[in-house]
């Protein structure tokens, strides 16, 4: 039986700020924006859903009908100005001027600059130039994890951006994360981003299979 997926609504923000709090507690960069355990386990919920409330209204999250895992997703639009390597590599256009990260930091904690310092770097590798689908973050229950799930969710949109001809991005945040990206079809574009003092994390982009190249 195939997983029955269907869009969450301001109902499901508990939901979901619960999902991404398990599944990301132990995640190598939020161990690096809040290095000490105690810590996390006090503020990490209140960043995940800062990301939730920003995508709940501007993007969509998918979210498995027995509440077991959740993907977050933002659709970006065609920006001006092309990189060299054929995505667009540039970064959102504007993105010193952004004060989402600093809204953010503000909101879970104003002396935490480690949580201002992540939006500004994976917005600063960003790709520009093309539309695209941009998998922000994906949560499954610890306890249901390597059952697919997050697979199904992925594939769900990619899919559709298929059919349609949109490009998908996403920044793995740990290595067994980026393995099953590349089996889905995503490969590195550009740089990576090693973290101050921290852990690495892999800007992967995707371009839409048609029948002849799936």
């Amino acid at each position: 039986m195939g997983v029955a997926i269907r869009t969450a609504g301001a109902a499901d923000r508990e939901l979901i700020v619960r999902l991404l709090d398990e599944a990301f507690q132990d995640d190598p960069v939020s161990g690096w924006v809040f290095p000490a355990a105690a810590e996390r386990r006090a503020k990490h919920p209140g960043l995940m859903a800062a990301f939730t409330d920003i995508v709940l209204a501007a993007g969509r999250v998918d979210v498995t009908e027995d509440g077991s895992a959740c993907a977050l997703w933002l659709s970006m639009p065609a920006e001006d100005g092309h990189g060299d390597d054929g995505h667009g590599g540039e970064g959102h256009a504007g993105a010193g001027e952004d004060d989402g990260p600093a809204q953010v930091r503000e909101a879970v904690d104003p002396d935490n600059p480690r949580i201002e310092e992540i939006g500004r770097l994976t917005a600063a590798i960003h790709p520009s130039g093309r539309a695209h689908e941009y998998l922000w973050m994906i949560g499954v229950a610890p306890g249901r994890q390597g059952e697919g799930l997050g697979t199904a969710l992925i594939e769900s949109v990619l899919d559709r951006c298929d059919r349609e001809g949109l490009p998908a991005y996403l920044e793995a945040s740990n290595a067994r994360s980026r393995k099953l990206y590349e089996r889905l079809g995503f490969e590195l574009c550009g740089p990576v981003l090693d973290l101050p003092d921290g852990p690495v994390m892999w800007p992967m982009w995707r371009e839409p299979r048609t029948a002849t190249t799936a």
